[in-house]
């Protein structure tokens, strides 16, 4: 699955009790000093837009994509122009579900009352970043000691009293209304008996039929003309199918600015130029060297292991003596000198544990005072000195993932932690447990296991990005320029691209506040620019990466019912097949015995044994649930059919018979328990939320300041 299908999957309430709790860590290791400020919100005026009249202040969306943002990255994922695109979408989408789900809360009378709330925080069941802010060293939930931290974060007046009381805990109350509300309807879902009996007897329904089957592929597609006209009236019937939000569609021309072989070469000189120097430099002067000369990797001080280089020619670089250099050799977009330093035998893995006292977030944030961290991580290593159980105190206490799986962290190779971490678990040996300090704050680490004991090689890399020059730039920036100049209209940039004998290229469905525009990457302004100009339209030159790219608005796309140009792809085939339909119908004119519609289509009679009413499915032609559904009516038996048209063809059928299977599935109790446990489940995963935004008046107005 898809980094973006993940968190749009994920991104839902759920997200309420991250975003508050990820306020904890620096909520309550401030909570006493009293630090003046406003808050997180402040205060403004512009409207990101309305949800049944309700505004939704642009300071308080904002806040929540930045919100988002921090949480995705303390999360792993990487925050480019498509994810910041996703997040401020998931951000949106969230504000109007809060918004809805609010009014219906408000309008039932639902509420969180102030035992209620004490209970959320103070009880067995309180947030678990919030009980780990106030476990104390026996490993249990110290109530005293959070009761008189939020106590006084409600009298004191400071940034981190006022994000607790005005942020987390109001966070902290949607979701609750939340999950009551959602509660209240999945537990009010009934099927009755009757309706579980009349499914469960439907489903072992079983028929035999006789019938005739007139292909749609017995008529050429190209003998059936469909109009606009035609779409259009198929469209009106369909409308709910076929709603669409407003969108704009682009032609464009995009002139390359990436780098050309001559800057390429001239990189690769001001290496060579760098040999000498760079192999004259000592091991100390590198990390200065480095800097001096603007090289893109900083000297690793580690070892690493064969395996985990992942250069291009590294065999030839391991090879050298120690002071060899090797290169320049080309790198993905870099060109590189590499120089080996030393080498030493060490494990190509190392299998460790930690439990990790964390000093600072990922955005380098303190979290708790160095001198509280340090007594905490000796306090944990004597209690396992004396015996207590590492992997449960790495439960109860690490600030790090690995708490859940005891702190082991399994196998890695050398270069995946931090230096400090990194050097202990290589240069020790098995057994070896020791409090280290890193950026990130006390790790006491014992190390489980080593294998495979190999040279390991400390290397030093020159590297230099292949950049653009002045010239390479100006170049594709005239050439962009000078069309854009000639083609001020469509007509001329369509004549102008078969001129100059360009690449015209498309991108649609490009929505008012997409940051990303498909083809072209990520650029803001791009997508201002389509949405204030006019169909026909032509862009200046617009520089996107290593391009430039003149646009011209081609399509324009209301937010409403599709017209028959965006409808057409979607509804070509089904008008077609109904033309072919009507065809055959008259084809089959009167006859009225499947022998006689048989004679008059060409086709043959044929017979299916065994059609079961849950999955009608006629041999050699598919599933066809109209067609089989007469096969089921009670006044049918031994009657044929009007013509019926199908999914793959226009069916006449007549029912010999219908019976009952032996119950092969669940019994009707059963059914019923499913039944209404999917409704259960279904209004847990968000189908209410998405109910409650189909029916309410939506008002996006983000992108009039975006």
């Amino acid at each position: 699955m898809s980094i973006i299908q993940t968190i749009r999957d994920k991104a839902t309430w759920i997200m309420l009790i991250l975003i508050g709790v990820s306020l904890l860590g620096f909520l309550v290791q401030d909570a006493f000093v009293g630090k003046t400020g406003r808050g997180l919100f402040g205060s403004g005026t512009t409207v990101a837009g309305e949800v049944n009249g309700e505004k939704i202040e642009s300071v308080a969306y904002e806040a929540r994509v930045r919100q988002m943002e921090e949480q995705y990255q303390s999360m792993g994922y990487p925050m480019n122009d498509m994810m910041r695109q996703q997040v401020r979408e998931n951000a949106w989408d969230q504000m109007i579900s809060e918004t809805n789900i609010s009014e219906e809360t408000d309008k039932l009378g639902l509420t969180v009352t102030t035992r209620e709330l004490e209970d959320m925080l103070f009880g067995p069941d309180a947030p678990e970043d919030f009980k780990r802010q106030f476990t104390n060293e026996q490993g249990v939930y110290d109530v005293n000691a959070a009761r008189n931290a939020v106590a006084q974060l409600k009298k004191q007046k400071s940034t981190v009293a006022d994000n607790f009381n005005n942020v987390y805990l109001p966070l902290l109350l949607k979701s609750r209304l939340h999950e009551k509300y959602i509660a209240l309807l999945a537990n009010s879902t009934y099927y009755p008996k009757w309706m579980a009996d009349k499914m469960n007897s439907d489903n072992n329904a079983m028929a035999s039929v006789s019938y005739v089957n007139v292909p749609y592929s017995t008529i050429t597609d190209s003998t059936v003309q469909i109009t606009d006209a035609d779409v259009e009236a198929y469209v009106a019937k369909h409308q709910q199918e076929f709603k669409q939000e407003a969108s704009r569609s682009i032609a464009f021309v995009s002139f390359d600015a990436s780098p050309s072989a001559e800057d390429s070469a001239e990189v690769r000189k001001s290496l060579e130029q760098a040999k000498g120097e760079f192999l004259s430099t000592s091991e100390a002067d590198m990390p200065a060297f480095l800097a001096r000369n603007g090289s893109q990797i900083n000297l690793a001080d580690m070892y690493i292991s064969k395996t985990a280089i992942q250069v291009p020619f590294k065999d030839s670089i391991i090879a050298l003596p120690k002071g060899g250099v090797f290169g320049p050799y080309l790198d993905g977009s870099n060109y590189d000198l590499a120089k080996k330093l030393d080498e030493k035998i060490q494990p190509d893995s190392v299998r460790a544990r930690h439990i990790l006292i964390a000093t600072t977030d990922r955005s380098g944030q303190q979290l708790v005072p160095d001198s509280l961290a340090k007594a905490k991580i000796d306090s944990i290593k004597g209690a396992i000195d004396r015996g207590a159980r590492f992997d449960s105190l790495a439960a109860k206490f690490s600030d790090d993932g690995s708490k859940t799986t005891g702190g082991d962290l399994g196998y890695f190779a050398s270069g995946r932690m931090v230096k400090e971490f990194n050097d202990f678990c290589f240069e020790g040996k098995k057994g070896d447990r020791k409090i280290v300090k890193t950026q990130f704050g006390y790790h006491l680490i014992e190390i489980t296991d080593q294998k495979n004991f190999n040279p390991a090689y400390k290397i030093a890399y020159l590297s230099k990005p292949i950049i653009v020059s002045d010239a390479t730039q100006e170049k594709a920036s005239g050439l962009a320029n000078q069309f854009a100049a000639e083609s001020r209209n469509a007509k001329a940039f369509d004549d102008n691209v078969k001129k100059y004998n360009y690449n015209k290229l498309l991108a649609a469905d490009i929505k008012p506040n997409d940051i990303v525009v498909n083809s072209i990457g990520g650029y803001r302004p791009l997508v201002k620019w389509i949405y204030e100009a006019d169909k026909g339209d032509v862009s200046e030159a617009f520089q996107v990466d290593n391009k430039f790219v003149v646009a011209m608005v081609t399509d324009i796309f209301k937010q409403g019912v599709q017209p028959a140009s965006k409808a057409r792809p979607l509804v070509e085939f089904i008008i077609r097949n109904q033309k072919k339909a009507e065809r055959i119908k008259k084809k089959i004119g009167s006859a009225n015995t499947l022998e006689a519609i048989a004679a008059a289509t060409g086709q043959t009679v044929l017979r299916a044994d065994s059609l079961a009413f849950a999955s009608p499915f006629f041999p050699n032609a598919g599933a066809e649930g109209k067609v089989g559904g007469y096969a089921f009516y009670p006044d049918a038996k031994g009657k044929v059919s009007v013509p019926i048209a199908g999914n793959g063809g226009v069916y006449s059928i007549r029912t010999e018979n219908v019976y009952a299977r032996s119950n092969i599935g669940m019994t009707a109790d059963q059914l019923r328990q499913s039944l209404t446990q999917n409704e259960k489940s279904a209004a847990s995963r968000g189908d209410i939320e998405k109910v409650l935004k189909n029916a309410a008046t939506i008002k996006d107005s983000r992108s009039k300041y975006f």
